[in-house]
């Protein structure tokens, strides 16, 4: 009987990602995610002790567009996701998946001794990593 194959986090995340500062405005935000043709923004860490954040489109319409607050005159640090559930590039996507159900997450940075390197949605597990076994 052979052993089921194992897809790693590190064969489907997509290693570009966009970032910003948790001080830039949401208007700041927006410009990157338009030039970036990305929904998704990391936010950086603020000081060495710090922790990666992560802002949306959806948590701009939600918290911003919604209640009519003004983009420039709201700041990334505001509204952010921080701290962020990581994932190391070596769990098996089976795990990453669950965790993507359980805490209904929009995506997942792969971080390494530290540092993001990556950056994995529920569409790369499936459409990627079942393609792999397929």
């Amino acid at each position: 009987m052979s052993e089921a194959k194992i897809i790693r986090v590190k064969d489907v995340m997509k290693a570009s990602f966009s970032s910003i500062d948790a001080s830039a405005t949401i208007s700041d935000a927006l410009k990157t995610m338009k030039t970036a043709g990305t929904s998704v923004l990391i936010v950086n860490k603020r000081h060495e002790d710090g922790e990666y954040g992560m802002i949306t489109s959806g948590d701009i319409a939600r918290q911003v567009l919604a209640k009519d607050r003004a983009p420039d005159r709201v700041n990334v640090y505001e509204i952010m996701t921080c701290p962020l559930i990581q994932v190391r590039p070596e769990m098996d996507i089976r795990y990453c998946s669950r965790l993507f159900a359980t805490y209904s997450l929009v995506r997942v940075p792969v971080v390494e001794n530290g540092k993001i390197i990556g950056i994995v949605s529920p569409n790369a597990l499936v459409l990627d990593g079942l393609y792999k076994i397929c």
